[in-house]
């Protein structure tokens, strides 16, 4: 019997929602510098699958990763 693999889970702020189906999402997250010990935030974005069209720009969410739904798309949102 396969274990199944832990899906990762991140939540950000919805920074675009022009696409059909789909919002930018920016998750920020803070490191630490080891020399000095500065913290700093790093940011990315992620392109989330949204089925309802029902998020708008600033709105917090809550994604998991899933199969690949396009070339850039690997994520759904969890409602």
């Amino acid at each position: 019997m396969e274990k199944a693999k832990q899906k990762r889970k991140f939540s950000g702020v919805v920074v675009s929602n022009g696409a059909n189906k789909t919002i930018a999402v920016k998750v920020d997250r803070v490191r630490k510098n080891s020399k000095y010990n500065k913290q700093y935030t790093v940011s990315k974005n992620y392109q989330v699958h949204d089925e309802k069209n029902q998020y708008k720009v600033g709105d917090k969410v809550s994604f998991v990763e899933c199969r690949p739904l396009s070339k850039t798309k690997k994520w759904r949102v969890t409602y």
